[in-house]
């Protein structure tokens, strides 16, 4: 097969860009907005009905490749940023679809007709610096619950939905775990979990004293905390020794294996001690960074220390030192439960504020989400959400619908809420109209232009989604002044902070943000270079 590559110059690459970048958003843009157009996919498989959609980002999961291989290209650049965003902060990947849209048409005409690319894409990111201080200057933070009701409203546009993600994260906060799984009828529950939880499992069901609830529950617990693999039973006996003379409810040993000789010297002992028992379970996490949190985390939270098997350490030669307390720990099939650690309260909120301080450094969307869920843990914030729904697939639109206004709040509870609707960027126009006054560079002005018409373009696809007039109406709100913009659903010019209509500054800024950085990497793109005919190594 041939491996020939193909190499596209000026002005095709342009043209091929721009061809991608148009079908891409074409397809996203009728998404944004309370009241936004159905886009329907073709079902790949079967005969059934085609998927009617309204969120870009799921929309942008379902087109993996258009036809054209040099469209291809673009289209891929658009997808690989509203990927990144949908992962990063739950929401704006309609809105940053038509602003790039819009910083790139307008910049290949200032390009082809002998602009500077290089130097527009630096004047670009120096204006979206100016935006961004803006932005941050007029966001107000979110408290209570009906604010944050009022949010996820304006993210979900489902008032049910909104209504308990509302008090959810009133209640659990911004870094708290939220669960959500599939529901068992056709309604919204949810259900809040007292302490913090990790995954795992007992060695044995026998460990579960509560049949009925498939359960045990430890009062005033000893708690010893390791990922050693107990082969020996008589490695148990030194901690299950200790923690009854010392008085305590009961033993919670945590490790990574178990042998039957450990468990049934175990379950012998509980049969005859039944005020002192002892429950043996995996360690939490299936990686070796997962596993050496959980056991960190463990430990700060309950005042012991983590026997690691990778230090060499051995479990029989424990302390009563070493052994973490609670006021209650608990296991049951899935999940291992700790309630009133009693670990040193100054460790864990330096702890917390360590494992806080590297969720804001962390880029990687998977290192975030792992840090988020490690600091819900520590702080107590756990809820769960049952989605219900009349069909499967219903139900697992609206558990996504629901995750993706969740990442979105906690953005807006850790960095305030602006002006919805498209206002906020709107009222960023005159600080960058008045710079665009001030500059006596060409190409700074060209940028100062181009963000100009692209910071209205998500106020003006809104209007238009919801079939009004976005040049009529945009007038209107003009003149209403700043913080005003238009409430499509009682088709009226608002003012959205007293109307309750809001934004993530969190979500803003990113959409913004990817916008311009993928925009401005396109433009500066002059070559295009792929195989004719891919190698025979690419094909599935």
């Amino acid at each position: 097969m041939s491996r020939t590559r193909r190499v596209i110059f000026q002005p095709k690459t342009y043209e091929t860009l721009q061809g991608g970048i148009d079908t891409m958003v074409n397809a996203i843009r009728p998404t944004l907005g309370p009241l936004p157009r159905i886009v329907a996919l073709e079902k790949t498989i079967g005969d059934k009905p085609p998927e009617l959609l309204d969120d870009g980002g799921v929309i942008m999961r379902r087109i993996i490749q258009i036809a054209d291989r040099d469209e291809d290209m673009g289209a891929m650049l658009v997808r690989q940023l509203l990927w990144r965003l949908h992962e990063q902060v739950g929401d704006g990947t309609a809105t940053a679809a038509v602003l790039l849209q819009s910083i790139f048409r307008q910049g290949v005409k200032y390009i082809v007709s002998g602009g500077n690319a290089m130097m527009l894409r630096r004047n670009l990111e120096r204006g979206m610096r100016i935006v961004f201080s803006e932005l941050e200057q007029m966001a107000v933070s979110v408290e209570g619950q009906e604010a944050l009701t009022h949010i996820a409203e304006s993210i979900c546009y489902d008032a049910a939905l909104a209504r308990l993600l509302g008090e959810i994260f009133d209640i659990i906060g911004e870094y708290g775990r939220l669960e959500t799984r599939s529901g068992r009828g056709r309604d919204l529950e949810r259900e809040y979990v007292e302490g913090m939880y990790w995954k795992s499992q007992p060695f044995s069901r026998d460990f579960l004293t509560d049949e009925a609830r498939y359960r045990t529950q430890l009062d005033d617990a000893a708690i010893l905390i390791s990922d050693v693999q107990i082969e020996d039973p008589r490695e148990l006996v030194p901690a299950m020794t200790i923690a009854m003379k010392a008085g305590v409810g009961g033993l919670l040993v945590i490790s990574k294996t178990l042998s039957e000789g450990a468990t049934a010297l175990v379950l012998v002992n509980n049969r005859k001690n039944e005020k002192f028992q002892t429950v043996v379970t995996k360690v939490p996490g299936l990686v070796i960074a997962d596993v050496a949190g959980a056991l960190e985390d463990i430990a700060t939270l309950t005042g012991g220390r983590a026997f690691r098997s990778s230090a060499g350490e051995r479990i029989d030669k424990v302390k009563l030192s070493d052994l973490g307390r609670a006021r209650r720990a608990w296991i049951d099939r899935f999940n291992l439960g700790i309630v009133g650690g009693q670990g040193d309260p100054r460790a864990l909120r330096e702890h917390i504020a360590k494992l806080r301080e590297a969720h804001r450094k962390a880029t990687d969307p998977e290192v975030r989400r792992n840090l988020q869920e490690r600091i819900g843990k520590l702080m107590g914030g756990s809820a769960t959400l049952w989605v219900g729904g009349m069909t499967e697939s219903e139900i697992e639109m609206r558990k996504e619908l629901a995750n993706r206004t969740a990442e979105a709040l906690r953005g807006a509870v850790r960095e305030g809420v602006v002006p919805g609707g498209g206002v906020a960027l709107m009222d960023c126009r005159p600080t960058v109209r008045s710079l665009l006054d001030e500059s006596t560079s060409f190409d700074e002005q060209m940028a100062y232009r181009i963000l100009l018409r692209a910071l209205e373009e998500p106020m003006r696809v809104i209007i238009e989604n919801a079939g009004f007039n976005p040049d009529e109406t945009m007038a209107e709100v003009r003149l209403a002044g700043p913080g005003h913009g238009f409430d499509v659903r009682k088709a009226q010019v608002v003012n959205m902070r007293e109307a309750g209509i809001f934004d993530s500054v969190a979500v803003t800024k990113a959409a913004l943000h990817g916008a311009i950085q993928t925009a401005a990497l396109a433009l500066t793109v002059d070559v295009l270079i792929h195989r004719k005919k891919p190698p025979e190594s690419m094909n599935p």
